[in-house]
């Protein structure tokens, strides 16, 4: 009989521990090129949900090269971010270090409830000094002169505008995020410096048909046994005191559990990094068609019928992007450009959607608009009534 086999589980991704930060962390940007103009190179959304569209392949060579395919897409609602500062960072042997930090002059309220505990019981006075520097100006010059003179990598902070989702949380998430391109360092900080207290759409950092990565964190399922959390095998029927357990944890000596050994704990709620995620389309709020295609001309949005379940409706610019996404619907998701160059017949391949579903999310959905459902129910008593009462 066989006397070894593969580990159940993966040891790549310990520790398997609730995630520290709710929202994700950009660990690494990617690669500066001075040949390009200054850009950002990450974004903050909310995944609102997920549909599925119609498209034709366009790979000459494969099997499935001008047929159709349907696919599954995630709707993420991004916002215009804010920019309300800038850091500069300096090379140490030890990595990056944060040399100095500028603030813009006004900073919304979304922006300082993140910076207290408690928003109404506070005092709501911070940088009403910082603010002051901006009379003279020559203590921000200053601090833009030694980033522009020492630091090598500049980023900027920015935050999200949660007012514009609709979400009971008032706080704005923020985030540094690394400014590209430039020849250099000062033309880095003055083009950040330019944007100061100005808003920044997606469509200005993404382009349709881009790969990127996402980073969140996934939905969390609390305590879960050897089983379900290492996929482990049943004992056999008749063990003494239960089946769903490791029989041996390990040898009297040494007189320790291994950490490979699995065990019982946090299952969910981890943070994780997903690369190579194909935009499809960027959708705009004020477009009336943002769910509509050349094939499909109804005039719709992107918002299926009822909204998206546990979400609602999609009220700004959002990224649809292939396939699913870590985390719940709300979640805060942050989007990075990715780090490879990426050279692959996916890559490269140019999407064209002919169709786009906006049926409801709640059960099996049959009409895709609201007209296309009274049309075929015809005349309803509730909608007359409605009518009338607005008359009267």
């Amino acid at each position: 009989r066989k006397f070894e086999r593969p580990r159940h589980g993966s040891l790549g991704f310990l520790p398997r521990k609730r995630a520290k930060h709710h929202r994700g962390r950009v660990r690494s940007f990617p690669k500066d090129d001075p040949s390009k103009a200054p850009h950002l190179t990450a974004f903050i959304g909310y995944k609102a949900g997920m549909t599925h569209i119609l498209r034709e392949v366009n790979k000459p060579g494969s099997k499935l090269h001008q047929k159709e395919v349907i696919e599954a897409v995630t709707i993420v609602e991004t916002p215009p971010m804010v920019i309300v500062g800038l850091v500069g960072y300096i090379e140490t042997p030890r990595g990056l270090k944060a040399l100095t930090t500028v603030w813009a002059q006004h900073l919304s309220e979304e922006c300082k409830r993140r910076f207290y505990r408690n928003w109404v019981k506070s005092k709501k006075r911070a940088f009403v000094k910082y603010a002051a520097k901006y009379e003279s100006g020559t203590e921000i010059k200053r601090a833009l002169d030694r980033i522009k003179k020492y630091c090598s990598v500049v980023r900027v902070i920015a935050h999200t505008q949660t007012q514009l989702v609709g979400f009971s949380q008032k706080k704005a998430h923020i985030m540094e995020i690394q400014v590209n391109g430039g020849s250099n360092i000062a033309e880095k900080v003055d083009w950040a410096y330019a944007k100061f207290e100005q808003k920044v759409t997606v469509n200005e950092v993404f382009q349709p048909n881009e790969m990127i990565d996402t980073i969140g964190v996934c939905k969390g399922k609390g305590f879960s046994g050897v089983v379900r959390r290492w996929g482990v095998k049943l004992l056999q029927r008749k063990t003494h005191r239960g089946r769903r357990k490791i029989a041996c944890i390990g040898p009297w000596h040494p007189s320790r559990v291994n950490f490979a050994v699995p065990r019982a704990g946090q299952r969910g709620y981890h943070h994780r990094t997903e690369i190579n995620k194909k935009i499809y389309r960027i959708g705009k709020a004020e477009d009336p068609k943002n769910g509509s295609t050349d094939q499909d001309i109804t005039e719709k949005k992107i918002t299926p019928m009822g909204g998206f379940a546990h979400y609602g409706v999609v009220k700004n610019d959002f990224l649809m992007v292939k396939g699913a996404i870590i985390g719940t619907r709300k979640r805060v998701i942050t989007l990075r450009k990715s780090l490879i160059t990426n050279v692959s017949r996916a890559a490269a391949e140019q999407i064209t959607l002919k169709f786009i579903d906006t049926s409801s999310k709640f059960g099996h959905g049959r009409w895709q608009t609201s007209e296309e459902k009274y049309a075929f129910f015809g005349p309803l008593a509730r909608k007359q009534h409605k009518e009338e009462a607005k008359a009267s």
